[in-house]
C-alpha cells in the first residue's frame, strides 16, 4: 500500500448530547435526529442514510471511536482531522477530543480543524438567528493556541517537520487573522514547536493566497459549488424544462420539490480539469453530499454518486498529489467520515455498505 499519499478524513463529533443544543435543538438531539427523520423529495432520490446495521452510535463511548480508528486505518485512511469549536474560550462538542486524548492506546494520527462559524437555525432555514457567535479578538487568540498546545504535543498528531498541522475553516472571517498567525506561531515556538503548518479551507472563499492570511497553504473543499458546472434544477417554475431535464437523468420529482440540484459527475469533471491555483494546494474529494436531512428547502444535493466514481475521483486525487507535492506534504483530504445529515459520509451504510472505503483501500493498493 502506498506509504506516501496520506488520505486524512474529516470528522464531525455531532453525534452526542450536549445541554446546548439540548437547550436550543431540544432535548437528546444529536446529527442523529436529523438523518432518522430525513424522507426522499424525488423518485429515487436517497434519503434516509441509514447507517450499517442501524448503528446509531454516540461519541460519549470511546469505544466507538477506537473502532472507527480501526476500520479507517485498515481501509488506508491515514488520520482524521476532527473539527474544533472555540467561541471565546467556550468550547462545544470537545468531549470527543478530549476522550480521544486520554485513550492514548488508539493509534491514529490526528489533526484539528477550527470550525469558525457562528452556530445559527440555519439547519430550518432560519440563518440569521444566532445561537452562538463568534467574536474574534488577539487576546482570546493567544488563550486558544495555548489550549491547543497540549493537542499538538502529542505524539499522534499529524505534523510537517515539527510544525503541527492546524486548519481553520473560515480564515476569511477573522478581521485580525495575519496577526493571529503570528501570535500562534510565537506560542508553539515557545511550547518547543518549529511553529505551525497553517492550511486554509477553501470552501467560501476560493483562490485566496494562503499567505495574505498568514497561512502556508490551501485547500480545496469538495463539493465545490463553482466547479459543479450548474444546477441541474432549482426549482419548478419552468416545469417543461425542469421535468424534461430530470427524466433523461432518470429522476421523476415531487412537483412540489424546490431544491437545488447537481450532477456528482460533473462536479468530479470540474474540480478535477479547473486550474489550480499557484500555491500550496492539497486536494480534497468527497463521497457524496446531500444535506436535504438538515434543509427541507434549499437543499444541494448531488445525485448519480456512487462508489465507482467516488474512487475514479480519488485516484485522480492521488495521482494530482504524488504529481505536485513533495512526500511531507502528501495529504489527501475527504469530506467526510461521518457527515451524516450531509450525505457525505465514507462510513457504511445499509446501501453501499463498504464499498466506499474499499473504494479507498484499493486505489492506495494499485
Amino acid at each position: 500500500m502506498n506509504n506516501q499519499i496520506k488520505p486524512i478524513a474529516l470528522y464531525l463529533p455531532q453525534f452526542h448530547a450536549i445541554a446546548e443544543n439540548d437547550k436550543w435543538w431540544g432535548k437528546g438531539f444529536t446529527e442523529w435526529t436529523n438523518v432518522r427523520k430525513a424522507t426522499p423529495g424525488f423518485e429515487n432520490h436517497y434519503q434516509p442514510h441509514v447507517p450499517l446495521n442501524e448503528d446509531y452510535y454516540t461519541l460519549d463511548d470511546v469505544e466507538v471511536m477506537r473502532k472507527q480508528a480501526l476500520l479507517a486505518q485498515s481501509h488506508g485512511i491515514y488520520g482524521f482531522c476532527f473539527y474544533h469549536y472555540w467561541f471565546n474560550g467556550k468550547l462545544l462538542l470537545e468531549k470527543p477530543i478530549h476522550q480521544w486524548m486520554e485513550a492514548t492506546d488508539i493509534d491514529f494520527p490526528f489533526c484539528l480543524s477550527w470550525a469558525n462559524e457562528n452556530w445559527t437555525r440555519r439547519w430550518d432555514g432560519k440563518d440569521k438567528e444566532q445561537l452562538i457567535a463568534q467574536q474574534y479578538d488577539l487576546e482570546d487568540d493567544r488563550k486558544h493556541i495555548q489550549y491547543l498546545i497540549q493537542f499538538f504535543k502529542d505524539e499522534r498528531y499529524i505534523k510537517v517537520g515539527n510544525k503541527p498541522v492546524f486548519l481553520m475553516y473560515r480564515s476569511e472571517s477573522h478581521p485580525y487573522i495575519k496577526k493571529a498567525t503570528s501570535i500562534w506561531r510565537e506560542e508553539v515556538i515557545k511550547a518547543g514547536f518549529d511553529g505551525l503548518y497553517l492550511i486554509r479551507m477553501e470552501n467560501f472563499e476560493q483562490g485566496i493566497d494562503p499567505a495574505l492570511h498568514g497561512f502556508d497553504a490551501g485547500m480545496e473543499f469538495a463539493p465545490e459549488r463553482a466547479s459543479s458546472g450548474g444546477k441541474i434544477l432549482k426549482d419548478n417554475k419552468s416545469a417543461y424544462l425542469f421535468h424534461k431535464t430530470l427524466h433523461t437523468l432518470g429522476v421523476k420529482p415531487d412537483k412540489r420539490y424546490e431544491n437545488g440540484i447537481y450532477d456528482y459527475g460533473r462536479l468530479i469533471h470540474g474540480m478535477s480539469t479547473k486550474e489550480t491555483p499557484p500555491y500550496t494546494y492539497f486536494r480534497c474529494c468527497c463521497p457524496g453530499w446531500d444535506n436535504s436531512a438538515r434543509r427541507k428547502q434549499n437543499a444541494i444535493i448531488y445525485i448519480n454518486s456512487d462508489p465507482e466514481k467516488f474512487q475514479q475521483w480519488f485516484e485522480f486525487t492521488k495521482e494530482w498529489t504524488e504529481d505536485n507535492l513533495p512526500e511531507e506534504l502528501q495529504f489527501v483530504f475527504i469530506n467526510a467520515w461521518n457527515e451524516w445529515a450531509e450525505g457525505c459520509h465514507l462510513e457504511p451504510d445499509n446501501r453501499w455498505n463498504y464499498e466506499y472505503l474499499l473504494a479507498v483501500k484499493n486505489t492506495l493498493g494499485k
